[in-house]
């Protein structure tokens, strides 16, 4: 199975910790996010990568050299001058993707979810795609009829007057007819393709997948609440390659590779980007 990781996404919202990376590759635990996704996808059977990319598109080779990642294949699909969103990308990397069923999954997430089961799921539903939906959790704007196993509406724009209860995890399960419903060469959302599906009459279906952990680390809280899964002393992760005086003091701080943490500094809940230098008394403070 192939797996379509997204990478192109601006990480605005991160911002500036995603100035000189895209957001799949800012460090979590000490190694880059994206991975997490990558050996979430090895663990359900996938044997190629491929990977959107637009912002710093040039540091995803400096991060995978000879483009792989324990010894899986990556395809990195390039879009300019401008990001095609989630469709337009699938459109976009179709030559890689057309051939069989594949798994779309986002490349800023961190989680833990059943996929071999939903996997099964979607396979034995005969539907063009699969969304993985959870009850749990924020951003509940999705519809799901849970008796019929489909998908209502996405964002209350087509049953406004039904009341959302689940939100979409951002992994589903795609048969390779879906892409030819997407217009050729459009900068466009698969929510406006799932919208088109359900208004003529096309199931999408929806797994409920409750089980496990599910991250978005879109903020900078949801970013250090994720590398607070992997703490060293006081709470920080520190990347081997930074310098830190001896009498700095640092709570609750992630710094990445080659970073400087200068004498008598004492930091609380910050982030040191690669590279960069920090001097003083701060709190949430983060030096790029």
């Amino acid at each position: 199975m192939t797996a379509f990781v997204l990478g192109a996404g601006l990480g605005t919202r991160l911002r500036p910790l995603t100035a000189r990376r895209p957001k799949p590759l800012v460090p979590v635990g000490g190694r880059p996010l994206i991975t997490y996704a990558f050996d979430h996808l090895i663990s359900l059977g996938v044997t190629r990568f491929v990977v959107n990319t637009h912002w710093c598109a040039e540091r995803y080779l400096e991060f995978f050299p000879g483009a792989t990642y324990r010894s899986i294949p990556i395809t990195f699909v390039h879009e300019s001058p401008e990001a095609l969103e989630t469709a337009g990308g699938i459109w976009n990397a179709q030559e890689f993707l057309k051939d069989g069923p594949f798994v779309v999954y986002n490349g800023d997430i961190l989680c833990s979810l059943r996929l071999p089961r939903a996997l099964e799921q979607h396979r034995k539903s005969g539907c063009e795609v699969t969304l993985l939906l959870r009850t749990v959790g924020a951003n509940r704007n999705v519809t799901f009829d849970e008796k019929s196993g489909a998908v209502l509406d996405l964002r209350r724009i087509l049953r406004p007057e039904l009341e959302p209860g689940c939100s979409f995890t951002g992994i589903y399960f795609v048969e390779p007819q879906f892409i030819a419903r997407i217009p050729p060469g459009q900068i466009i959302s698969v929510v406006s393709i799932f919208h088109e599906m359900i208004r003529a009459g096309a199931k999408v279906g929806g797994l409920i997948c409750d089980d496990g952990d599910w991250r978005d680390l879109g903020t900078r809280d949801e970013y250090l609440a994720a590398n607070a899964l992997f703490p060293a002393d006081d709470g920080n992760v520190i990347d081997p390659t930074t310098s830190i005086a001896p009498n700095a003091i640092l709570k609750n701080c992630v710094v990445w590779e080659k970073a400087r943490v200068g004498a008598g500094a004492k930091l609380t809940r910050c982030v040191i980007a690669d590279g960069a230098t920090a001097e003083g008394e701060h709190t949430d403070k983060d030096f790029v």
